[in-house]
């Protein structure tokens, strides 16, 4: 049975960039957690994040995959934060497949960087923050099903591992 593919890492890890290719590929579904939540609330993550305070727009996220995993088998990316909140991986483990686009704090902050949307970088010093994040998050990003690193490599590239992995192992 074909399972969603769910992929998880840091921000600028390549998740959108990566999704988008994979979904092609496999001419399916893309669900970008992020956009929609953007789209629904009219305003940035940033803002979102600002007004309302990260506890709820965790809820919002969490709402928001569990949708996503409730309709066919499609390619979702969460935001980087939402693999690290306590019993997400559990709950979403039998309708998903879990792949872990590891990057380095210092790659990762440096792809994120020029967008300016992500909160959690917002600061004086986005690569001491994306460290902190890696060390908080890369346990909770570690319990995925596979880990597919993503530095130099292209982004087609990391694509192909991942639609590889899931024709092994997720009815692909």
């Amino acid at each position: 049975m074909k399972k969603h593919i769910v992929l998880v890492g840091l921000p600028g890890a390549g998740k959108s960039t990566v999704g988008k290719i994979v979904a092609e590929r496999l001419q399916t579904g893309y669900v970008d957690i992020d956009s929609i939540l953007i789209r629904k609330e009219g305003k940035p993550i940033a803002l979102i994040f600002a007004e309302k305070g990260e506890p709820a727009f965790r809820d919002m996220e969490r709402q928001e995959v569990e949708t996503a995993l409730g309709h066919e088998p499609a390619v979702i990316v969460p935001g980087g934060g939402w693999a690290a909140q306590p019993g997400q991986f559990d709950a979403a483990r039998s309708h998903g497949y879990f792949v872990y686009l590891k990057a380095r704090a210092e790659v990762a902050a440096g792809r994120a960087e020029p967008s300016g949307t992500r909160p959690v970088l917002m600061g004086d010093d986005p690569v001491a923050r994306m460290r902190e994040l890696y060390q908080t998050r890369d346990p909770y990003y570690a319990k995925a099903d596979a880990t597919v690193l993503t530095e130099a490599k292209s982004a087609e590239n990391v694509a192909a591992e991942v639609i590889k992995l899931a024709q092994m192992s997720a009815g692909w």
